[in-house]
């Protein structure tokens, strides 16, 4: 289980790091190790081949390198899927998308004038 989450965070990184560089070689790791995971299941005969890493891995790039309306809902997509904060937030910040903005729940400020009943006021003390 935990070679494949360390599979899992290469492809993540692969994805990144050709999100940053644009360049070919980058987008070739990144095909390889969706290929790798999804070779990583068990065999069977009965069922097609597990290709959802590939197909996310080709897709993702391809929405990278032409950034339109489709392609944004598909890294959107992607950065839903980002479970580590740190990696969603530079993902975004390379393909230029905005993270969806987290509520903040404030507590209303309560100005309680009855704060300082009791205690002598300043002048009265310097007398």
């Amino acid at each position: 289980m935990e070679r494949h989450a360390r599979t899992l965070r290469a492809w993540q990184l692969a994805i990144l790091r050709f999100a940053v560089t644009l360049d070919d070689a980058d987008r070739l790791a990144v095909l390889m190790i969706g290929a790798e995971i999804d070779g990583l299941g068990p065999k069977q005969n009965i069922k097609p081949e597990f290709s959802f890493f590939r197909k996310t891995s080709a897709e993702l790039c391809a929405a990278i390198l032409r950034p339109d309306k489709l392609n944004a809902m598909v890294l959107r997509q992607y950065l839903a899927r980002i479970d580590d904060r740190h990696l969603k937030r530079v993902f975004a910040a390379a393909v230029e998308m905005d993270q969806p903005k987290t509520s903040v729940v404030s507590k209303s400020v309560k100005h309680d004038n009855d704060l300082w009943r009791g205690l002598s006021s300043r002048s009265a003390r310097a007398r």
